[in-house]
């Protein structure tokens, strides 16, 4: 039996199923940002005054900027990978989202040497409330990268047989975990200003 849908937009939506299903996942995920933003926001001003721009001081602001442009090629060559396949062209789609796994891969890695270089200068989570809310914010954007990584690694190795079998199908997902990613990336563009640079 074939589930319907799965190439073809749904009259009622003008979406197939698997984009309305990832639009749905990331409304909540924008809840959940959401609400870790707005407590952001009301520890900073509920904090002695200039107490939040103070404690950031330890930030490293040079890597931090390095790591946003790294993310911003990941979603440039996400891109390409997704129009690869539209323009039929597999060697290409594997050369681009190899890069943005690469991206994804240093990205992880400069977040593990800031936080070892806080751990160095004993600062964790229990030192103030700016960083109980640096680690929260930084550590669960670090678990998504961390779960994009598995399912971009998957599409790229072991699931790309679907190409052979149904293009259509295997371009759609790659639409799908490219909106995620966007997604991803875009909640670094709103951290990186409120917590390296404010």
């Amino acid at each position: 039996m074939n589930i319907p849908y799965t190439v073809e937009e749904r009259p009622d939506t003008g979406l197939y199923n698997a984009k309305l299903g990832v639009w749905l996942f990331l409304a909540s995920e924008v809840m959940l940002f959401g609400g870790l933003f707005s407590a952001y926001i009301f520890l900073r001003f509920g904090a002695p005054a200039g107490a939040f721009h103070e404690w950031g001081q330890e930030l490293n602001v040079p890597l931090a900027t390095f790591n946003t442009m790294i993310l911003i090629t990941s979603s440039v060559t996400m891109v390409m990978s997704w129009a690869s396949l539209k323009l039929n062209d597999f060697k290409k789609f594997k050369l681009y989202m190899g890069v943005t796994l690469l991206c994804a891969l240093v990205f992880l890695f400069i977040k593990y040497l800031e936080y070892t270089a806080k751990f160095d200068h004993h600062i964790y989570p229990s030192t103030n409330t700016f960083y109980a809310i640096y680690f929260t914010l930084t550590g669960l954007h670090g678990l998504h990268i961390i779960g994009g990584m598995a399912v971009l690694f998957y599409l790229w190795l072991p699931g790309n047989k679907m190409w052979n079998s149904d293009p259509e199908q295997f371009t759609n997902r790659i639409e799908i975990v490219g909106l995620y990613w966007h997604f991803v990336d875009l909640v670094w563009i709103f951290l990186f200003p409120i917590l390296y640079l404010l």
